[in-house]
């Protein structure tokens, strides 16, 4: 058995266990539903983390993510801002499982779940979903495809063409893209504000409960800017138990998509936390004042 496949298999009939059984008891499933009520949606509790290096001549990397703690509810919009080179990048790739970082202390807890150890594709099926900083091209795969493969997989059914299209078609028209763009080649030739909306359609499509958006903002203009957090805000209006973590460097895109708590992160740990007006301080002040 190739290494990692035991851990691989155990993740995915640990989820399977979790979410896709049957409860017998009426008793058992008001105990479930009182939990699920006090159990955060999405918690980081201390969190280590730092790049995988696979040449034994090279030194152990040092901690990127040196103790983040955070917690976001259903519903709620966290948005969690730094410097470059703070680890917000490190820490949105740490929480979907990328194989390029290794979790050194801490756990990640998903709807009560110890996710620490899933890899990618589990904890996307579970309901996590990340909107990347700097999405790839895919010649070859529309993106009509690819979003019947991936909500295939979400699902654990197998979607027909027609019945994926005309949901599509819907929130195409909702986020103000042309429809001729679900034919073609995913981010194929996409400028970067199409890019970005294609990523919150994704998020529309495959219904998470849970959305990182990492530094969504970047490389966009005002208009392109305000389109993407106005498509964000038409899927929270869809899923209002949707919890959305918005990784951001400026105030600009939170003008638009107000937060309900704003976190600061620096040098790999969150040092300050507070309401929307934390985001407006910070604009003012500078990183400086948290270094």
């Amino acid at each position: 058995m190739p290494e990692g496949t035991s851990s691989f298999h155990e993740a995915e009939r640990d989820f399977a266990e979790r979410h896709y059984h049957y409860r017998r008891s009426a008793n058992t499933l008001e105990a479930m539903s009182a939990a699920s009520d006090s159990t955060p949606l999405f918690r980081i509790e201390d969190l280590h983390a730092r790049p995988v290096i696979d040449r034994e001549d090279l030194p152990t990397p040092t901690d990127i993510l040196r103790g983040v703690d955070l917690t976001v509810g259903p519903g709620e919009v966290h948005a969690l801002m730094g410097p470059n080179g703070s680890g917000k990048s490190t820490l949105a790739s740490t929480l979907l499982g990328s194989p390029e970082y290794e979790v050194t202390g801490g756990r990640v807890y998903f709807k009560g779940d110890d996710i620490t150890d899933w890899p990618a594709d589990v904890r996307g099926k579970s309901g996590m979903f990340l909107a990347f900083q700097y999405p790839q091209e895919f010649a070859g795969v529309s993106v009509l495809n690819f979003l019947r493969q991936a909500l295939s997989a979400r699902k654990g059914i197998d979607l027909s063409m027609l019945e994926l299209r005309l949901s599509i078609m819907e929130w195409m028209e909702r986020l103000d893209m042309d429809p001729s763009f679900a034919d073609r080649y995913l981010n194929d030739g996409f400028s970067g504000g199409e890019k970005k909306r294609n990523e919150i359609l994704q998020m529309a499509i495959l219904e998470p409960e849970i959305a990182i958006l990492d530094e969504t903002d970047s490389g966009l203009d005002i208009d392109a800017l305000r389109v993407v957090a106005k498509g964000v805000q038409e899927v929270r209006a869809a899923r209002p138990d949707l919890g959305v973590l918005v990784i951001t460097h400026y105030q600009r895109l939170l003008d638009e998509l107000t937060p309900d708590v704003v976190h600061i992160l620096v040098d790999g740990r969150i040092v300050e936390t507070g309401g929307p007006d934390l985001a407006k301080r910070l604009e003012t002040e500078g990183y400086d004042a948290w270094r």
